[in-house]
């Protein structure tokens, strides 16, 4: 079976990943789960080398031999783009692509906060410049490139910015509208995430999207764009706010911390953390949301080395737009969308969501006086 062809089915029974691996057949991933596919044929390494043969370069297939790895997009026409990892596994070949789809879903489409609009666009104006960080994290495959690319495209629906993505590799892909976007591609039009950071600030962007922040010059170099009048929007792989901003901080030498703490709670403007959780009737993930919102006090507590304490500002927070994980969970719990068992599965304090609904409970059930 050739590549596309594979490809075609899993949109067609829309799955979000497929993976191809040695001895078995095809496995695709729906609604989170895996599911191996039986009635297709078990991948041997020919089968799995020729395919990698249809969907790569002669130039890609070298890099892939001389480093063992290799990311790359891959898209097939009228169907779909793919985000494509390729690995070496005890001497084969493994292939994941992960489904990119061609449209570009609304905010609201996806049910991503409302408060993700107002994120993107401020400030507005013609005197005043968007300037902070805006932090998307949750683990991989949470939906964090879906959200901001909800992001920009709402941006591109609303105002006119100059906007430039720097990607690992590229996934949605932007039609100029009210913004004019530049997208570089890691690998093909950059050689890293920090050099390209760097050369974006001098092409005069008002907004820039970094794909990962996984080391201390990219870190430091959106730190520095955001503090010099330029909105950052970036990832991190962190579960919840608190542990965002420590990881922010943890991977600076000790003897600079203090310092990129008072920067951090100077240019922060929002950590948005994400999960997606099997739906209760079996068909479809939903998504839970923490959101922290940078005002007075939360600034206070990233400048005083208060992270820890972050939570109990968000939970008190909901005029500000701001929720805790376990607030939003705790919500899908009591809206019937999700399971009890699932969502505590994704709490990163389970006998705090278990606290937090049995307030919610005592609270609905109290007679009301008058």
């Amino acid at each position: 079976m050739r590549a596309d062809e594979l490809l075609k089915i899993a949109v067609e029974k829309k799955a979000s990943d497929l993976h191809l691996r040695v001895p078995n057949p095809p496995v695709l991933r729906i609604d989170g789960a895996l599911k191996p596919q039986t009635d297709w044929p078990v991948l041997y390494n020919k089968a799995i080398e020729q395919i990698l043969e249809e969907i790569t370069t002669p130039e890609q297939r070298e890099i892939f031999y001389a480093e063992k790895e290799l990311d790359f997009a891959y898209s097939v026409a009228g169907v779909a783009r793919f985000r494509v990892n390729v690995m070496k596994q005890r001497g084969s070949i493994s292939i994941a692509f992960r489904q990119v789809p061609f449209e570009i879903r609304s905010i609201d489409e996806l049910g991503v906060p409302k408060i993700c609009k107002e994120l993107i666009l401020k400030p507005r104006g013609l005197i005043l410049k968007p300037r902070g960080l805006i932090l998307v994290t949750g683990p991989t495959g949470s939906g964090k490139s879906t959200t901001m690319a909800a992001m920009v495209d709402h941006l591109n629906n609303t105002d006119s910015r100059n906007v430039i993505t720097i990607e690992d590799p590229i996934e949605y892909l932007y039609t100029n509208n009210r913004c004019i976007i530049a997208q570089r591609d890691l690998g093909d039009d950059t050689k890293s995430f920090s050099t390209a950071l760097k050369h974006a600030l001098r092409h005069d962007p008002d907004v820039i999207l970094v794909g990962e922040m996984r080391d201390l010059e990219t870190i430091s170099t959106a730190i520095s764009a955001a503090e010099t009048g330029h909105l950052v929007v970036g990832t991190l792989h962190t579960t919840d706010a608190p542990q965002t901003i420590d990881r922010l901080i943890d991977i600076f030498p000790p003897d600079q911390q203090q310092q990129i703490r008072m920067q951090l709670s100077l240019v922060i403007e929002a950590v948005l953390v994400q999960t997606l959780l099997p739906k209760r009737e079996g068909k479809g993930r939903v998504a839970a949301f923490e959101i922290m919102v940078a005002n007075t006090a939360v600034r206070n507590l990233i400048r005083d080395k208060k992270a820890h304490e972050l939570h109990n500002v968000m939970q008190l927070s909901a005029k500000d737009g701001m929720q805790t994980l376990d607030q939003s969970l705790a919500g899908l719990v009591r809206q019937n969308i999700v399971s009890l068992e699932e969502a505590l599965l994704k709490s990163s304090n389970p006998e705090r969501l278990q606290k937090l609904l049995a307030y919610q409970q005592t609270q609905q059930t109290k007679p009301h006086q008058f």
